[in-house]
């Protein structure tokens, strides 16, 4: 999904003139293309982007037509397929993986007429813009409803990259707002999808005594490990109650239909803008919801309470009360202040209560 350091990344910041017109009356429906790195499944990170592609058809009827490559590997594979949408004519192509970067830049350069968004990148240029989700404020919801319920939580990840860290990371300090103590194991895969080895790093968790598992990976077997096992999981990228109905606590869930109508209608209307967006709970692109049945009514009300909190500008999950340090026992952030968004975003430490290492 994404690969490297998204650090120019911010809300709304540069913007490159319009070049596109408002279609002519009667005018064919905007062709617009995605590209998904993993297969379109009943959950996850590609299925949260493909409920935004059938956003944008529910939104703008026959004004659109929306076309979909699943599984396509980052590389080669998707310089080709992001190469042949523009040729077919797609005149809007969301490229949701860090990976597509690259690929979707050498593409534009050929096809300066077409537009592209690039989700979890961070280059833009005049045809090409970003935007990422801040979904490390779902994380720091979904550790204070762990760390009422437990001391001790797992997390499988993907790979050491800044977006992950500062999940592990957001995800620990929510715990330890709510019981100082609390530990989180983490579990390195390198692999974004790998249903197999997701579940057998959940299960040798489990075996280490811990009680609630958190993932970022890309597929639902960290759930189903949970619910085969008898314990409690937060659900990602969607709500996964339908493969882990006792053992979901909540689900993180990532809403991307606003964002892409919002792109979409600007093509229509001429109004788009090459730009970097970073969206969280406050524009409704994170929510955490969904608990589960073995989560009581007051915990469930606390976290909401805290996404209220953080929608509002009053909680922010980087903000440290008292000096916050890394895992080695370093100082990183000194009592009262609050990292950046630059430092978010270049985040490359694990704070204290993290059982692991940034390497593999």
């Amino acid at each position: 999904m994404y690969k490297n350091l998204a650090a120019t990344l911010v809300a709304a910041c540069f913007i490159f003139p319009v070049f596109s017109q408002p279609p002519a009356p009667g005018a064919p429906p905007l062709k617009i293309g995605f590209v998904y790195v993993a297969p379109v499944t009943e959950a996850g990170w590609v299925h949260q982007h493909d409920e935004g592609r059938k956003a944008v058809e529910a939104a703008l009827g026959e004004q659109v037509k929306t076309t979909y490559v699943e599984n396509v590997a980052e590389g080669a594979d998707a310089e080709r397929v992001i190469r042949d949408l523009a040729s077919q004519g797609h005149q809007l192509i969301f490229t949701p993986s860090f990976g597509y970067m690259e690929p979707t830049l050498k593409v534009a350069k050929d096809f300066p007429n077409v537009r592209f968004e690039s989700i979890t990148g961070y280059k833009t240029a005049p045809n090409v813009a970003v935007a990422n989700a801040r979904y490390y404020e779902g994380r720091y919801l979904a550790g204070i409803a762990a760390g009422r319920l437990t001391g001790s939580a797992g997390y499988v990840a993907g790979f050491p990259i800044p977006e992950v860290i500062q999940g592990i990371n957001a995800f620990t300090l929510g715990m330890r707002s709510v019981n100082p103590k609390a530990t989180v194991k983490v579990v390195w895969l390198g692999a974004w999808f790998d249903p197999p080895r997701e579940r057998e790093a959940a299960m040798a968790l489990f075996n280490q005594g811990v009680d609630i598992m958190a993932f970022h990976t890309g597929s639902d077997a960290v759930m189903r490990a949970a619910q085969e096992r008898g314990k409690l999981a937060v659900a990602y990228h969607s709500d996964m109650r339908q493969v882990a109905p006792d053992a979901q606590l909540l689900a993180i869930t990532h809403q991307w239909g606003g964002y892409y109508t919002r792109r979409a209608q600007a093509v229509l209307d001429g109004s788009w803008k090459s730009a970097a967006f970073w969206g969280g709970v406050k524009e409704g692109m994170i929510r955490v919801d969904s608990f589960g049945p073995r989560v009581p009514r007051a915990v469930a009300d606390e976290v909401l309470a805290r996404q209220r909190d953080i929608a509002a500008g009053r909680l922010h999950p980087f903000q440290a009360r008292s000096a916050l340090l890394d895992n080695e026992g370093h100082e990183v952030l000194a009592a009262g202040r609050a990292l950046s968004d630059e430092q978010i975003l270049n985040m490359n430490f694990l704070v204290q209560g993290v059982q692991g290492k940034l390497t593999p």
